[in-house]
């Protein structure tokens, strides 16, 4: 099938069924009943929810897996550039995306199996993965969750091996509430009797969450900063549980983030018996890779577009404890090599700019705002840089990223040349790789 085609079956679903979000299980559930419940026919299931790092989290579990030999589905969302980057089929030498005859033909057998009933094109979508997944042998799964925990259209399978927390604070407040220990209390929904919680550390309340949900279900603990943790120490990644100590290189990924996201997989795949040995680890680490994760694009029509030497880098976040995460790492960046810093921002309406661009006070030379191309639902660049002033930087807002690295290129050729950062939205990023012609893989 060509290309054209899935995403004309693709384009036809999101305008015929429902798109965004109607939190809830009794539609999945009757789907999957109708299509002979491949939900229960998962090899061992890892589930994975948390604001912050859940990408990156199972890309180390999955590489550390596959680095052993182990084969690896994978479900994560959204996707960069192509729908297919949602389905990661395991297969012997590291895994493979979905076909697009794969993928067309498993959408076609959920919406036959739907028979016109009502169903968001998440859920249509995790059906698809589900089937997909039953269908080719594998050691392991790992299933991000797509929003929440509770009431996610994931959250159907009921014997995880592990569920897993990445660091929980404040985002889709509509949906999840409007404190964090609400969230937490969601995302706390996928515990199950017999599976093991690992968390990355989380604040006092947030952990209280998880553990009192964890309470009545019986369901062991183990947390980051209390049993387990990670350090820096001489440039090297060091993980203590009580199993002992593992010194291992640092992770591939930026960021000082990175190494708690990298120490989460560890416990979990110490936890559940599946971590291989430390050579193994480390190849693994060594090996990860997450697009669109503080990611230096250094080459193609993006970077050509940006003054002569200058940095360019992408990074999807969009909430304010990205925003955080991601301004610590430029502060290391500048700690190491000076130079002036430029955002290139848009941002979809349902996020929080102020808060997001918080955290750049004081780092930031100047903001650009943009539009995502294509996407209703992102908020104006004139009212996005009305939020950047707001939190203490000068903004203006641009017609797209090209019009804000021409004008970085036309009026900003400093020494040193400059380092820019586009961020602000997932959908942003894979615009912007499409258009510099780096594929996610």
């Amino acid at each position: 099938m060509p290309h054209e085609a899935l995403d004309a079956l693709l384009a036809r679903l999101s305008m015929t069924i429902p798109d965004g979000w109607d939190l809830g299980l009794d539609r999945i559930t009757r789907v999957l009943g109708a299509i002979g419940n491949p939900h229960l026919r998962q090899p061992p299931f890892i589930h994975v929810t948390g604001t912050n790092g859940k990408g990156s989290t199972t890309a180390y579990a999955r590489a550390i897996l596959e680095a052993a030999g182990r084969q690896v589905h994978v479900f994560t969302s959204p996707h960069l550039v192509r729908f297919n980057e949602r389905i990661r089929i395991g297969n012997t030498g590291g895994g493979r995306l979905v076909s697009d005859d794969e993928l067309a033909l498993a959408i076609a057998r959920a919406e036959a199996a739907n028979a016109g009933g009502p169903i968001t094109f998440f859920e249509l979508t995790t059906v698809a993965a589900f089937l997909i997944f039953a269908e080719h042998p594998a050691d392991v799964t790992l299933m991000e969750v797509g929003l929440g925990g509770r009431l996610d259209s994931t959250n159907v399978v009921p014997n995880p091996l592990a569920c897993v927390f990445t660091p929980i604070s404040m985002d889709h407040e509509k949906f999840l509430g409007d404190t964090v220990e609400k969230i937490a209390s969601e995302k706390a929904g996928i515990l199950k009797r017999g599976a093991v919680a690992v968390s990355a550390p989380q604040s006092a309340s947030v952990t209280q969450v998880i553990e009192r949900q964890a309470d009545r279900l019986s369901v062991p603990v183990i947390l980051g900063g209390q049993d387990w943790s990670v350090a820096t120490e001489h440039g090297r990644l060091v993980y203590q549980d009580e199993g002992g100590l593992l010194d291992l290189p640092p992770p591939r990924l930026m960021g000082r983030h990175q190494y708690v996201n990298a120490g989460t997989a560890i416990a979990t795949l110490r936890a559940t018996g599946l971590a291989p040995d430390v050579a193994t680890i480390a190849r693994g680490m060594a090996n990860v890779d997450w697009p669109a994760r503080m990611q230096r694009l250094a080459f193609g029509p993006i970077v050509d577009m940006a003054p002569p030497g200058a940095e360019v880098w992408l990074d999807g976040g969009h909430n304010p404890g990205c925003g955080e995460v991601i301004a610590a790492t430029i502060a290391d960046l500048e700690e190491r090599v000076a130079r002036p810093l430029f955002l290139i921002t848009g941002m979809l309406e349902t996020k929080d700019p102020i808060g997001f661009f918080k955290p750049f006070a004081g780092l930031t030379r100047h903001v650009f705002t943009v539009p995502i191309p294509g996407d209703h639902r992102n908020r104006p660049p004139a009212e996005l840089a009305a939020a950047a002033r707001k939190a203490g930087l000068t903004a203006e807002p641009m017609a797209g990223v090209a019009e804000a690295l021409s004008v970085i290129d036309k009026l900003w050729r400093l020494r040193p040349a400059p380092r820019i950062l586009i961020c602000g939205s997932l959908y942003l990023a894979g615009e912007v790789l499409k258009a510099n012609g780096t594929l996610p893989e």
